[in-house]
């Protein structure tokens, strides 16, 4: 047993008697800084405790540099996400308004409601999949959750986590099985036990299977249209026969049940043989959060989970099979038609697992290297071409790309059109920057130079519950006992022959390609079985084939990342110059703009390193006249985003983040960071935008990947259907729809000029500067705005109105077809109209930036009331039961206001006569989407249908505009 104490953590180690092994975690964080007997603990343990502290930290979720879609990596990140193919590109349609709204929501839940969490690991995944009963793992995690002996009811811990503010989840890899769940502390006894009978004794009854196999079948279903997923399926079928990787880890309908059938093989009975050979507590790693002592979690956990049975059979073990992937069929290109509009080449290497030198990271140091974008980076050379907008290379640490018999390394890049049309000499700059590395060998100054050791060696600790305990759980599985809390994150040792090695076997010989892109569409005639992607395959061309195989020179514009100048070496905390103050302050206020300041005096940051937070926006006149201005807006802040990619990422390497947000009111510039150096990025955002300039090749790369962008976002169900919801409701909104077909037409070099010239020339510029700034640094950066810009004030004020229609007393419906041909996906959203319900709960903010959001949304919305949480809070109070269930029939009865937006899949069921395989077929087409809006179904005959969203919306009435300011 051992007890250790990190960032206000108490951590005790225990292996029960059945062999599972479990780390308890007593969070201090919500004990409100009282003694508890855990950390008595530490002192009657001194034998076998071990201590550690870790600085805070702020996982910067909250601001990224220049990205918005989900779907984007930052390049050089270690892991990938292959949709990611617009990583310059704002989702301009998600306002600043409502992603602060998201955060303070998600803020709210995890902070009051989620304060216990477990997470129980398997060493079992995918790769034991039966040859005859594909996606048995995968359907297993779905069937030991249908009731369990004790607890029978099939939904009853779904019921029950919901009742208290919780909820679950579970996921399937190649070689481990994670689930894990959160609910409210004084329920947390009861739910481990209600978990831990899935484990010792699941009912998985008959009658449940049909059932759970459309539950499945449905996961694969909104799988097939991700390019990632189809990318990882076509891979794994290029394994050597007999390797699990080959295997089909999703599982449908086909083969969970209709091929079972007709094979004569009995799903029910296999399904429970898998469970008892595989589910066994010497298998399992279980991690448990609350804020309990550690001797009350260590005997919950005795009591609950040592009833789990211990079958004594040996783990899974793969890793003496052969390395699946060192065949003449991986090492080829292969052309691949995707589902989104994107061009994209992807070079991977295959190579022995790495798993075991987890203390060095070699992959980590590679990734670092090929990844940085500064000068002579492989893409700071690529962008000067008009190659490539973006590039991350590293390994995902998935199942999927490490496991116990292989590793993966890939670069991918993200290409312009011209870059497609060279994308043998994008991989010749790759081989050449890979070249260059080995020939130098491994540099010590370079491995102590990645983002975390720039940081002082800062933990990224989540600040929400079950993401810890569910990353630890699956660290138990990986790591030595010692290295549990860290060994994902930090890098332990130095060891140049083991980074050596692994730079060694990245030779163009041993590498696959695969290049993405539409324009593949015609070209590709086979097609991977179960996601239907169409591709080909090919030798690589003799030229660079020959070439690749010789002694090639290297190029000189390529070389190690320089010494990087927003490094911070000041720690002190500011001394205030003013009095202090609960909530912002104006301290300046002109014509042109004014500023609002607070000093951090709430969040007490170990050796000084304090958050701070710089906030703009630009309001300029209203740009939403016409698609074409919002087109216009966008270009210019992705043109932006774009220049100053190479310029700022050496802050972004040092924990520097900035955000541009092309707003519908204006540009908003969002900065953050604990380092002093902090000044020097707002300045290098502020004099790029006041020289802002572009040649009309950026301007033909950059529009062609906007439209991209528009497409992209247009195809998914989910977006498009929020596209025509906020339509229906937002008066004078242009849809995606408007500005694709806009950006379709074609934009002119001079119309943007002029409307860069136009914005910038008047404004007003508002501010919020936040953290460990004296008074007069804060108006320091408006001034400096000022005096670079040089702007006139705003002719008339421009105030922040979002205007909704007021919809009907009815249930309104529009029905559209989805713009995927091939994609089976629906999507189903309902708008109960209500102009506010109070949904604030008292919670303290957990770090500075939860506060800055709350603070930076009273200043975008011009409302600037900043103790409206406590006001709400009181108003809270204040409401009675019958408020409420009064409130709840009122918008309940057939006076209430109803939109449902529902996005209809391709399939027989919903007419189609033909349903085509999913692929990107449309996407090369240039050809304008227009939205086919359906009617009703039958079952829905009796509600309003929307058949023409303009020429409805036209005849509603538009809501005054209000701002609560008390």
């Amino acid at each position: 047993m051992n007890i250790f104490i990190a960032y206000n953590y108490s951590f005790r180690y225990i292996k029960l008697q059945n062999g599972l092994c479990a780390l308890l975690i007593s969070d201090l964080n919500y004990l409100d800084g009282a003694p508890t007997s855990s950390e008595e603990e530490e002192d009657n343990d001194d034998d076998d405790s071990e201590e550690c502290s870790d600085e805070y930290d702020d996982s910067g979720a909250e601001i990224e540099d220049g990205r918005e879609d989900d779907d984007e990596c930052d390049a050089g990140d270690e892991s990938e996400d292959s949709d990611g193919d617009n990583e310059d590109f704002n989702d301009s349609d998600d306002s600043e308004l409502e992603e602060l709204a998201e955060k303070e929501e998600t803020r709210k839940r995890g902070c009051s409601e989620k304060q216990s969490a477990a997470a129980l690991c398997v060493a079992v995944g995918s790769f034991s999949d039966p040859e005859d009963l594909p996606g048995l793992a995968h359907f297993l995690e779905h069937m030991v959750f249908m009731g369990s002996l004790k607890y029978p009811d099939e939904n009853g811990f779904d019921a029950f986590l919901k009742k208290h503010g919780g909820g679950d989840n579970a996921s399937t890899d190649c070689e481990r099985t994670v689930f894990q769940f959160d609910v409210q502390r004084k329920y947390f006894k009861e739910a481990l036990d209600r978990w831990a009978q899935f484990f010792i004794h699941p009912l998985m009854i008959r009658d449940a299977i049909d059932r759970e196999v459309e539950a499945v079948d449905s996961e694969y279903q909104l799988a097939r249209p991700s390019d990632a997923n189809r990318k990882e399926m076509l891979f794994g079928s290029l394994a050597r026969p007999g390797h699990p990787m080959k295997k089909f880890f999703w599982g449908n309908a086909d083969t969970l049940k209709h091929e079972p059938k007709m094979n004569n093989i009995d799903t029910y009975t296999r399904l429970r043989e898998f469970w008892q050979r595989h589910y066994s507590a010497h298998y399992m790693t279980l991690v448990v959060q609350s804020k309990e002592t550690l001797d009350t979690l260590e005997k919950w956990v005795t009591e609950i989970f040592s009833e789990i049975p211990n079958n004594g059979l040996p783990k899974p073990s793969f890793g003496h099979l052969t390395q699946p992937f060192d065949t003449p069929e991986f090492h080829k290109l292969y052309r691949v038609v995707p589902i989104r509009k994107v061009h994209s080449l992807t070079i991977t290497w295959a190579l022995p697992p790495q798993e075991q030198y987890y203390r060095v990271k070699p992959l980590h140091y590679i990734s670092w290297l090929v990844g940085h974008e500064g000068k002579g980076s492989v893409l700071s050379f690529l962008r000067k071409k008009f190659w490539a907008l973006a590039l991350y290379g590293g390994n995902g640490e998935t199942g999927f790309e490490q496991n116990s018999t292989y590793s993966i390394f890939s670069i991918s890049v993200t290409l312009t059109d011209e870059g497609y049309k060279h994308f043998y000499e994008v991989a010749h700059v790759v081989f050449q920057y890979v070249k260059m590395l080995q020939k130098r060998g491994p540099d010590q100054r370079q491995v102590f130079a990645t983002p975390a050791d720039i940081c002082g060696g800062v933990l990224h600790y989540p600040t929400d519950p079950v993401d810890y305990v569910e990353n630890l759980c699956e660290n138990m599985q990986l790591f030595q006992k010692e290295d549990f809390l860290t060994g994902d994150q930090l890098l332990f040792e130095y060891k140049p022959e083991i980074i050596a090695d692994a730079l060694s076997q990245l030779s163009p010989q041993r590498a696959n390609l695969v290049l993405l892109s539409a324009a593949n569409e015609g070209q590709c005639h086979l097609k991977e079985k179960w996601f239907g992607t169409q591709y080909s395959m090919e030798d690589i061309d003799k030229y660079w084939s020959d070439l690749w195989s010789s002694d090639f020179e290297l190029n000189q514009d390529l070389h190690l990342p320089e010494e990087n100048k927003y490094i911070a070496t000041d720690f002190a905390l500011k001394v205030a110059d003013c009095p202090e103050t609960e909530y912002p302050v104006k301290t300046l206020s002109t014509q042109q703009g004014c500023l609002w300041y607070r000093k951090d005096d709430k969040f007490k940051i170990p050796k000084g390193k304090s958050l701070r937070a710089i906030l703009f926006k630009f309001l300029s006149n209203p740009l939403s006249f016409s698609p074409s201005s919002i087109v216009l807006f966008d270009t210019f802040v992705n043109i932006l985003s774009h220049n100053l990619g190479e310029p700022a990422y050496e802050a972004d390497v040092a924990q520097l983040e900035y955000k541009l947000v092309a707003g519908e009111y204006g540009l908003i510039i969002r900065v953050k960071g604990f380092n002093h150096k902090l000044p020097l990025l707002f300045q290098l955002i502020i004099d790029y935008l006041s020289d802002f300039s572009f040649t009309p090749a950026v301007f033909e790369m950059i529009t062609e990947q906007l439209k991209k962008t528009y497409y992209n976002i247009l195809i998914k169900p989910e977006t498009l259907a929020k596209d025509v919801r906020l339509l229906i409701l937002e008066h004078g909104r242009w849809s995606m729809i408007d500005k694709y077909q806009t950006l379709m037409k074609g934009l002119s070099i001079e119309a943007l000029s002029a409307f860069v010239t136009a914005f910038k020339s008047q404004l007003f510029v508002e501010g919020l500067v936040q953290g460990n700034f004296t008074s007069r640094e804060a108006k320091d950066f408006l001034n400096y705005v000022v005096q670079k810009l040089q702007f006139a004030p705003l002719a008339h004020p421009c105030p922040v109105q979002f205007r909704v229609v007021d919809l009907p007393n009815t249930h309104l419906l529009c029905k559209v077809k989805t713009l995927n041909k091939g994609d089976a996906n629906s999507e189903v959203t309902v708008y109960y109209q209500v102009t506010a319900l109070i949904k604030l709960k008292e919670c303290e903010d957990s770090h500075l930036g939860e506060e800055v959001d709350r603070n930076w949304n009273e200043v975008v919305t011009q409302q600037y009331l900043f103790d409206r949480l406590a006001r709400e809070i009181e108003a809270l109070k204040s409401i009675t039961q019958a408020d409420l269930v009064n409130w709840f029939q009122a918008h309940r009865s057939n006076q209430r206001k109803v939109l449902s937006v529902h996005v209809i899949g391709y399939g027989k069921h919903e007419g189609d006569t033909e349903v085509t395989a999913v692929s990107g077929q449309n996407s090369s087409s240039g050809e304008i989407p227009h939205l086919v809006l359906l009617p009703p179904s039958s079952f829905m005959s009796d509600i309003t249908s929307i058949k023409d969203i303009k020429a409805y919306t036209s005849t509603l009435n538009v809501l005054p505009y209000h701002k609560i300011l008390k």
